[in-house]
């Protein structure tokens, strides 16, 4: 969902992003949105009933910066098009002008510059969780909370938690996403193989993968956000999200035990050689190509890749492809049977909007998100609605397994990155490149990781 850079340069880049934010975020505390108090409505500015929907009175242009770049995401931008183009038709002498842009680049760089410059633009994708509440600090986002309201679209989200900063909404996720094993269902009946439930059976299946001339695990570890997912649960299995969480509070640290279990437990993956290999010089792209090959066995990766897996691409192994949460870590304080699903994905607007501007992008807020859409989203997409829908009809069978895989977990719960600040992100993915390169040790890593979190925390 991302352009590889130099990691110390990416690091400090990062850092010197997110104190340029924090400092606009106390210059602008006193005319700004604060995390402590609901903003208010702009005097005089009608109520979002009244100013949403109607035709433009006069020329009005959006920016609309969106990452569906791949050729995965044809499918995507394809709908993100339809619903552009009906929005205008609707609204004479209205004009979004679409950019695209690498998820990675317009996360960890673009934005942020932007955000901290005060000249994003006026709609964007964004993550929920930790970047939306630094946004809100530093009051760059619309709060959108009466004009759902108003409209009867609150309601209609599944889960809005990600981009809610105390009780008042900031943006509307795009849809929802699950992450997990695809696995080769015919190579694991040709190898007697079955899912497994613990660790202990995972590590048999890569073994037996690997006896047989199969990469175990395909992996593409040049964008380090692909190796942060699998990390994510194993995290999670051996940590639990409240000792996740508490790393941002300080009740818990990188150098407990349970954490440097978990970065063992992904070293030792490596050490065993279930990754691909050569994994640190390839593009995320590669390691569905090689899965898609029949060459590696599984791969760990989100919903998104449900298209990929289930279309025309997958060739052969069309209708061969299965799904499966991470197993049980034995003596994990995480919830053992849960899996990281969420809907951090989404859409944020500017703060700084004319009223015209602000009329447009509730119109265009209207178009995008409603059953129709979502729909869309889900049978030609493969996307996990981020609505409520009365039909489910027509689904793919892949991303129905994806579903009822959620539906079966005891829980769910948002990703790391969701949680700790920006800079740690960043800190997490460039320790794992060096886990993977064999050139640090989970207990070098959990110190760095400890130092970078007390920067973030002290920066507060």
């Amino acid at each position: 969902m991302k352009q590889a850079m130099k990691h110390a340069w990416k690091q400090a880049g990062a850092l010197l992003l997110m104190s340029s934010l924090l400092v606009v975020a106390a210059c602008s505390s006193g005319g700004g949105a604060s995390t402590s108090t609901q903003p208010q409505a702009p005097a005089g500015s009608t109520t979002p009933a009244d100013n949403s929907g109607s035709a433009v009175k006069k020329e009005v242009t959006l920016s609309l910066r969106h990452t569906q770049i791949k050729e995965t995401s044809k499918t995507r931008l394809k709908i993100l098009e339809d619903v552009v183009k009906k929005t205008e038709e609707k609204n004479p002498g209205l004009k979004i002008e679409l950019e695209g842009m690498d998820e990675n680049v317009n996360r960890d760089q673009k934005l942020k510059a932007e955000m901290a410059a005060g000249n994003p633009p006026k709609i964007f994708e964004m993550f929920g969780g930790a970047d939306t509440k630094l946004y809100v600090k530093a009051g760059r986002l619309l709060d959108l909370t009466d004009f759902l309201v108003e409209s009867g679209l609150k309601d209609k989200f599944v889960n809005l938690e990600e981009f809610t900063v105390d009780g008042r909404v900031y943006g509307l996720p795009i849809g929802g996403y699950a992450e997990g094993f695809f696995y080769n269902k015919k190579l694991f009946a040709e190898l007697g193989l079955s899912v497994p439930k613990t660790w202990d059976e995972f590590i048999a299946v890569n073994e037996k993968l690997k006896a047989a001339g199969k990469v175990p695990l395909a992996l593409a570890a040049k964008d380090g956000w692909v190796n942060a997912m699998l990390f994510n649960t194993i995290l999670e299995r051996n940590a639990g999200m409240p000792a996740i969480e508490g790393l941002v509070s300080g009740t818990h640290k990188w150098t407990d035990p349970e954490m440097v279990k978990a970065l063992s437990d992904y070293a030792s993956l490596v050490n065993a050689d279930y990754f691909t290999k050569g994994a640190l010089g390839l593009p995320y792209s590669d390691q569905g190509a090689q899965f898609l090959r029949g060459e590696a066995g599984m791969v760990f990766t989100g919903s998104w890749d449900a298209t990929r897996y289930s279309g025309d691409e997958a060739g052969d192994l069309k209708g061969q492809i299965g799904f499966f949460p991470f197993p049980a870590v034995s003596g994990g304080k995480g919830d053992q049977t849960s899996i990281n699903a969420g809907y951090s994905n989404g859409f944020g607007f500017s703060k700084d909007l004319t009223e015209e501007q602000k009329q447009m992008v509730y119109a265009f807020i209207k178009e995008h998100f409603n059953e129709e859409v979502q729909k869309r989203m889900l049978v030609e997409d493969r996307v996990l609605p981020s609505m409520k829908l009365s039909d489910l009809s027509g689904a793919d069978p892949l991303i129905t397994e994806v579903i009822q895989t959620i539906n079966n977990a005891s829980s769910t719960w948002r990703a790391y990155d969701a949680v700790v600040q920006p800079p740690v992100k960043l800190a997490v993915e460039n320790s794992l490149q060096e886990l993977i390169g064999k050139v640090k040790t989970p207990e070098q890593v959990a110190e760095r990781l400890q130092k970078e979190q007390d920067k973030a925390n002290q920066s507060k």
